[in-house]
């Protein structure tokens, strides 16, 4: 293909870009960090704008864009509260998303991958990782304020429930939750779509549900869910976990 015939990159979002090539389509972050790679992801410019190519096969979010969903991404300016964000491959393209004026905090329980988070942030002045169990909400409460989105992307059976103990203490109620459902680390004896319709029974009816996104074939097993908060949500807040043990570290800049 020649240069001149390749399929231009078209804005979809305030810091997000859209190329479909033949029947695929790539999606784009507006890069923040200097320089623009994080992970070895392709980088190209659309005039003076640098873009980061977000990989669908290393992010379930990304995955679900390539798979045609065109649900609630994280937009410039707003707050998200990110749960399970490992070394922070995704967490940065979600950094992107909401920019400068926006601010991701970054929940992660193990301590190696958090320790490339922390460098990660070093990069992105408005990423804030946060050392803790996203069972356990009550421990970051004093950290981390309302917020317009929860993206969670944990490899736990309870997955539901961590959702939704952390949108009753931090979703604001226009906001949106969206779950990486990982059916794989749901138990044995099921299968993916019987793990998906037991996920969805939990969830509801305390957010009102789009219809669940399959992300193979970049995910095996894995679902994109999103919702948004119904009245019955905001209940008396619960938690899967204790919240006796001292407080989490969190590095984070404004």
């Amino acid at each position: 293909m020649r240069l001149a015939d390749r399929p231009k990159l078209i804005a979809s979002g305030e810091n997000l870009y859209r190329r479909v090539e033949r029947d695929a389509a790539s999606h784009w972050t507006v890069a923040l960090s200097d320089p623009a790679a994080v992970y070895g992801e392709r980088i190209t410019s659309v005039g003076e704008v640098v873009l980061r190519r977000w990989d669908p096969s290393r992010s379930k979010l990304a995955a679900a864009l390539s798979n045609g969903w065109d649900g609630p991404v994280p937009n410039a300016g707003q707050t998200w509260l990110y749960l399970g964000a490992a070394t922070g491959t995704t967490a940065s393209h979600v950094a992107d998303l909401v920019g400068r004026d926006g601010f991701v905090f970054a929940v992660e329980k193990s301590v190696r991958p958090f320790a490339r988070l922390l460098a990660l942030a070093e990069r992105y002045p408005n990423l804030g990782p946060v050392l803790a169990d996203a069972r356990e909400p009550l421990r970051y409460l004093p950290l981390v304020p309302p917020v317009d989105g929860i993206y969670l992307d944990v490899a736990q059976p309870d997955q539901a429930e961590i959702a939704l103990a952390n949108a009753r203490w931090f979703l604001r109620p226009a906001g949106a939750v969206l779950v990486a459902l990982k059916t794989s680390s749901m138990g044995r004896g099921r299968n993916a779509r019987e793990h998906l319709a037991d996920a969805v029974g939990r969830l509801e009816p305390a957010l009102e549900l789009d219809t669940p996104v399959p992300l193979e074939p970049f995910h095996r097993r894995h679902f994109l869910l999103a919702g948004r908060p119904t009245r019955a949500l905001y209940g008396t807040p619960v938690t899967p976990g204790r919240t006796s043990k001292p407080g989490p570290r969190v590095a984070r800049r404004r």
